[in-house]
């Protein structure tokens, strides 16, 4: 069925005068409301106000202005239907077969730090919304439907299929109507949450509203990026799910340029390194293995750095993901393509880098924009409900240091414990990092005890034939008994950062002045389960 008219009403008019012009050169009759229409009738394109269409005004200052019969009757009726369409015939109604709409910036206007309560009700979009929902239930079937736009990127779509065959197709109508209840529903969740984090009513309008720490109501969206083979075992199902609004720098904004199809391991893992990398400003490597970082390093290049952090653990470095802060080279290409690695990511890659690389066909090799982004939640699933917390976004400088023993540590020990304390971030609780030279030696993670992440960072480094004598050591949490001090400094420590707040404090630091080592403390610990 040809489109014959189309409804325009758009928040973002990004595109809008090039497609209404297309549709219009096309023989669409154009209906529009508002700052729309008159951005339409500046262009020079022929364009019917909706109140002129209804004979009907817009009233209570635009609050009511596409809510007539002559709107959602021209959207609801049945193409199939010989009764409706007599109906709308009979009534005066013309088919609307195109529905271009995006709704009133509601999250934008909420986000503003001086947004007031009258400004934020005033952007909870009516007539959109109901549009939205009248057009996608009637996108039809094989004999016709109406076409709903909410996204500028899927006008070429549109009009590609118009000109190759008239009118969209039922699969994109379909697909646009899906994509259309997706967006509602994302909008008024947005709209629940906002009015659920309200701490009270707000008599005064003009004022911004105060808020709670967390919505009574919780709507959480992601779109679906790729169904995986399976989850972290054969047996289970999986797939990737992406926030749509990811920002700049988060791992989702990958984009794969070779190898076999990504993992549900490989993704969470690469996600690890990723976060881990970014960290630095210096160019660092970073490896792991099953979420835990077995080799980080700094240097003055990438290959320096991936050289320094796969001598912490060759051993766990098999099989590995390898991340980069910095564009991977040839000459780090050709050093990474003597171990086995599964992932690869960088934020760029030299083209002799990837012409090497290319040899490696499984290497799965994912490049990553750099950027500050995070993400504004953390989600943890749990049988019949979610945990929800703010991303651990903690860092020191050395000056909120607090140095608790009698001996003053080094420059050079506050550079290796620094690095340390930002390695040991990322590693599973309980997390025992031993470093030195801008780079991991031994590295304890995911123990039950304390002691035992000490125990095995020290096996670790020997195994690498790496000394610790003289290294940092950096400690997620306080350590709650003088035994696991103990053991990283027989290993060879003569530095530790660790946050404090044990009831044995005292006794801790006591230790330490007994070995007559440098002891720091952070005040913040870093469980990471």
């Amino acid at each position: 069925m040809k489109i014959e008219t189309a409804l325009l009403s758009v928040s973002d008019k990004t595109g809008i005068v090039d497609f209404a012009r297309a549709l219009a050169s096309r023989g669409v009759r154009l209906l529009s409301t508002g700052g729309t229409a008159k951005l339409l009738a500046e262009a020079g394109l022929a364009v019917t106000e909706v109140a002129a269409h209804t004979g009907s005004p817009e009233i209570l200052d635009g609050r009511v202005k596409t809510l007539h019969p002559k709107i959602h009757g021209g959207l609801l009726a049945r193409r199939d239907s010989a009764d409706h369409m007599q109906t709308i015939q009979e009534q005066g109604i013309d088919r609307i077969d195109m529905l271009v709409v995006n709704l009133y910036p509601f999250r934008e206007t909420v986000a503003k730090p001086d947004c007031t309560f009258a400004d934020a009700v005033e952007n909870i979009d009516i007539g959109g919304p109901a549009m939205l929902r009248a057009a996608a239930k009637n996108h039809g079937t094989e004999a016709g439907g109406v076409t709903v736009v909410i996204d500028p990127a899927d006008y070429p779509r549109v009009l590609a299929e118009m000109d190759a065959t008239g009118s969209p197709s039922f699969g994109l109508r379909l697909a646009l109507a899906t994509k259309v209840y997706a967006h509602t529903s994302a909008y008024d969740g947005a709209i629940a949450a906002w009015l659920s984090s309200l701490t009270e009513a707000q008599p005064a309008q003009e004022v911004a509203p105060a808020r709670n720490t967390w919505p009574n109501v919780l709507t959480l969206q992601v779109r679906q990026q790729q169904v995986l083979r399976y989850g972290e075992n054969s047996q289970q199902r999986a797939a990737f799910y992406v926030d749509p609004t990811c920002p700049a720098g988060l791992l989702a904004n990958f984009v794969q340029l070779q190898g076999k199809e990504l993992s549900y391991n490989n993704i969470g893992d690469a996600d690890a390194a990723w976060d881990c990398v970014r960290s630095f400003d210096t160019p660092a490597c970073v490896i792991v293995k099953h979420a835990n970082p077995c080799g980080v390093a700094v240097a003055d290049t990438p290959l320096a750095a991936y050289r320094k952090a796969f001598k912490t653990d060759p051993t766990s470095a098999f099989g590995g993901i390898i991340a980069f802060n910095r564009p991977v080279d040839l000459a780090t290409a050709k050093a990474i393509s003597g171990q086995f690695v599964e992932v690869l990511l960088a934020p760029a890659y030299d083209d002799a880098a990837l012409s090497l690389l290319a040899a490696k066909k499984n290497v799965r090799v994912l490049t990553v924009p750099m950027g500050d982004g995070h993400n504004d939640i953390d989600v943890k699933r749990v049988g019949g409900g979610w945990l929800v917390q703010t991303p651990d976004s903690f860092t020191i400088d050395q000056s909120d240091l607090r140095v608790a023993t009698r001996k003053k540590p080094s420059a050079a020990q506050l550079r290796n414990l620094m690095f340390a304390w930002k390695v040991a971030k990322y590693v599973k609780s309980n997390a025992i990092v031993f470093c030195g030279n801008n780079m991991t030696l031994g590295v304890g993670a995911g123990q039950m005890s304390r002691i035992d992440s000490a125990r095995i960072a020290s096996i670790k480094a020997e195994n690498a034939g790496l000394s610790l004598k003289g290294s940092a050591v950096a400690s997620d949490a306080f350590f709650p008994f003088r035994d696991g001090l103990d053991v990283v400094v027989a290993a060879g420590a003569t530095s530790v950062i660790q946050p404090g707040g044990s009831m044995r404090d005292d006794e801790v630091i006591s230790a330490a002045d007994e070995h007559g080592i440098v002891m720091v403390l952070t005040g913040m610990r870093h469980f990471r389960h």
